[in-house]
């Protein structure tokens, strides 16, 4: 069975440990963490709308990327402990408070946790799989009829960049067949009163110095899915991380370099479409963690 930690298989590192006693590639055990579990009102627009999106963030990753943003929880794996129960008691939670959606963000690594918790309680609202994309193919299928909304990266094209900064050669390999899957699940967007409501919106970080990586990504999607889905191209990119170690990802992103992508996909006809503003690269755009550090 895909899910089963007892052999984790559950995302393409197939590190094969079990999670019970051991750490995975994702730096995390069995026991679910999470590091928030709030309203988030920075999505993009259909998402977050005007309640704000129910987000719960979990503690871990299955990928390493050295710019990433939420590193405090990603690699550093900050957060608390909770059962199946507890998380659907915050689904509840976040329910209560009027969001337009429960969004799992980076919950490829409890997979497992998200069925069970979805299997018992199904929100009376969307649930939105937030996720790198670095994906198992029959991991997803698990959640089929589970999530409405998947909401996955298309961080790079070529390997050589995925390898250096997320240490994956394969990663848009992986990537695009998850998305297909995930797509095949859920199909073209269904968006009420400004909301989605299913479908999938593939985000993409434009990186400093990487303008042509960022053109490629988007050729390469939108070859695939056209204006069958949505896409975010985001300038919201700062260093942090270890990004201080990879130049040129130690300064922010230009201007003229993010202008450039948006200008190729506009060239591309590319209208389900969300840019940002370049003012959007703001660090007071994470959101507070909270729970404490794993110990050594």
């Amino acid at each position: 069975m895909s899910l089963d930690v007892t052999k984790c298989e559950i995302c393409p590192n197939k590190c094969g440990v079990d999670r019970r006693i051991a750490t995975g590639v994702c730096g995390v055990n069995a026991d679910i963490r999470i590091a928030r579990a709030d309203l988030h009102f920075w999505e993009e627009p259909i998402v977050s709308g005007e309640k704000g999106s129910g987000t719960i963030f979990f503690s871990g990753c299955n990928l390493r990327c050295v710019f990433c943003q939420n590193y405090e929880i990603s690699t550093l794996r900050r957060g608390k402990t909770v059962t199946v129960d507890e998380l659907i008691v915050e689904i509840k939670n976040l329910e209560e408070k009027g969001a337009e959606n429960i969004n799992f963000v980076t919950p490829t690594h409890y997979a497992y946790a998200v069925k069970e918790a979805l299997e018992k309680y199904k929100p009376r609202i969307p649930v939105v799989y937030n996720t790198s994309a670095y994906e198992s193919v029959s991991t997803l299928k698990e959640l089929e009829g589970l999530v409405d909304v998947y909401l996955p990266d298309f961080k790079y094209y070529s390997s050589v960049l995925s390898k250096s900064l997320s240490g994956r050669s394969d990663y848009a390999e992986v990537a695009l067949n998850a998305i297909k899957e995930m797509f095949r699940q859920v199909g073209e967007p269904t968006v009420e009163n400004g909301l989605i409501k299913k479908g999938v919106i593939i985000r993409h970080l434009v990186l400093p110095g990487n303008v042509e990586d960022s053109v490629n990504v988007l050729k390469t999607v939108y070859a695939e899915f056209g204006e069958k889905v949505w896409y975010s191209i985001m300038s919201q990119y700062f260093p942090s991380g270890r990004a201080k170690e990879y130049p040129p990802l130690d300064r922010r992103l230009k201007g003229v370099e993010y202008k450039a992508v948006v200008a190729k996909a506009e060239k591309m006809g590319m209208n389900n479409c969300f840019i940002q503003e370049t003012s959007s690269a703001k660090e007071e755009y994470v959101p507070e963690f909270f729970g404490d550090y794993p110990k050594k």
